[in-house]
């Protein structure tokens, strides 16, 4: 992992929400990275579910890097639901500064280490998470969320993993929200609620803010 890694996930944690994004068009980007700064929130995990998605993250990254005055700029963009190592390649080459995976790949991880990019992989398991550990990575995705078990799976695993940190991902909206920030274990939350992809393909970008202001309010309260 890079010197940079570590800055990154501190990054994560102190914005301790993640939006999750897919993009269906790359010319949404830029206006959608607007709207979640514009509401306190200058982060997103582009999903790798679409065609659009390495062009759209380009062109967030570039957004961002405008913004910042500097290469990666002051907003946190990452690509999620990476499952092969040449989807890394694609990423990084496309400014993501973070990967997020679904599931724990030791293709993945290596190609990440190669680029010297942070990752958070995906786990289910404490299995999952003890090769994690073995990887050197202490801060994972816990997918899907709410399906294995939320917050009642999290306390179970705090006790024989006290140092691993949680992004929880999945099944999680605005109203769950409270209690997954006040769990020690969690280092933030992700969720597609801020910015569902039926209001970024409808251009709502105004609600996109509205809703992201009520998170970051919630994760600063």
């Amino acid at each position: 992992m890079s010197g940079a890694g570590p800055d990154v996930l501190a990054a994560v944690a102190r914005h301790r929400l993640v939006p999750v994004i897919t993009l269906d068009e790359p010319r949404h980007a830029r206006p959608l990275l607007d709207a979640l700064t514009a509401g306190g929130l200058p982060c997103a995990e582009v999903t790798f579910r679409t065609a659009a998605a390495a062009e759209g993250l380009r062109e967030m990254a570039a957004a961002a890097a405008e913004a910042g005055g500097q290469a990666g700029g002051g907003a946190l963009i990452g690509a999620g639901s990476v499952l092969r190592a040449e989807q890394v390649d694609q990423a990084v080459q496309a400014g993501a500064r973070f990967i997020v995976t679904p599931g724990l790949s030791p293709a993945v991880l290596r190609a990440c280490a190669e680029h010297a990019v942070p990752v958070i992989p995906g786990v289910a398991t404490a299995t999952e998470i003890c090769a994690a550990l073995d990887s050197g990575i202490s801060t994972v995705k816990l997918f899907p969320a709410e399906p294995l078990g939320g917050l009642n799976l999290i306390s179970a695993l705090r006790g024989p993993f006290p140092d691993v940190r949680f992004v929880p991902t999945g099944g999680i909206g605005a109203e769950l929200l409270p209690d997954y920030l006040a769990c020690p274990a969690v280092a933030a939350v992700g969720g597609s609620w801020m910015a569902s992809r039926s209001l970024i393909q409808q251009e709502r970008f105004a609600e996109i803010t509205a809703l992201t202001a009520d998170a970051v309010a919630v994760a600063r309260g």
